[in-house]
């Protein structure tokens, strides 16, 4: 029987691959200082904050003008999302012709609408303020309400709105926490928290009785003029060797 040679089957040589290349690690960036980890609070230190606040400022007082616990509310909504001077501007000239609820619905919402036209969402915010008008004389006499449930109730009426007019309309303490105490509130490190009732919550259990009548004010009036947003004016701060922001420039 014959021997079946076979040929040799060639192969090609295997080409070597591209080694790849090790990803491009970035830089890791330093963490940030979390607030919650520094030192926290005495109560002597939030107790030196206030005092120092009160020295300066004994009766601080809101800047949007009012002229009884209806318009403070009206104002109060038409501030959302609006400066309080721009607010002041338009609602001057509305409370002289319309200082109650039932004068607001004597007025109606176009002629309202006319008054507040410079705010921004003067058009959301008109239908509210005649229907919270509305609400007060079914429901309320015609009064504002002293509780912030009720408060709360009302067209365009939320937790902060609530609180304001219970402060100030009605001497409660309570804290109201805007943009400017919520930065304040997490930039001190007085009473750090992802949402403004965190902070309200922390700022109430921190800072003692003798100051709540005012501390929402203080504090308002600290973050609006001195620990500014971009550019916080540290070297001015009344309470800058106390406060335990990282950045600080003191």
């Amino acid at each position: 029987m014959a021997k079946i040679t076979r040929k040799p089957v060639l192969r090609k040589a295997a080409v070597p691959k591209k080694m790849a290349r090790p990803a491009a690690t970035k830089p890791k960036a330093p963490a940030k200082k979390s607030l919650k980890a520094t030192r926290p609070w005495t109560p002597a230190e939030v107790h030196e904050v206030f005092s120092r606040f009160r020295k300066a400022n004994p009766e601080p007082k809101g800047e949007l003008e009012h002229v009884n616990p209806f318009t403070l509310l009206v104002a109060v909504v038409l501030s959302a999302q609006a400066t309080d001077a721009g607010v002041n501007k338009a609602t001057r000239a509305l409370f002289e012709v319309a200082d109650t609820p039932q004068k607001m619905l004597d007025l109606g919402e176009e002629r309202l609408r006319e008054y507040i036209k410079t705010i921004g969402l003067y058009r959301t915010k008109a239908r509210n303020v005649i229907s919270l008008s509305a609400k007060l004389l079914s429901e309320f006499g015609g009064e504002v309400p002293r509780t912030r449930a009720e408060i709360e109730s009302l067209p365009g009426a939320g937790r902060k709105t609530a609180n304001v007019v219970l402060n100030m309309a009605f001497g409660e303490h309570t804290m109201a926490v805007d943009t400017h105490v919520f930065r304040v509130g997490n930039r001190t490190g007085l009473a750090p928290g992802k949402t403004p009732l965190e902070v309200e919550l922390g700022l109430e259990k921190v800072i003692p009785a003798e100051f709540m009548l005012h501390a929402h004010h203080w504090l308002i009036l600290h973050g609006r003029y001195t620990c500014l947003a971009r550019k916080p004016r540290c070297d001015v701060c009344l309470i800058n060797d106390l406060c335990r922001w990282p950045e600080k420039t003191v």
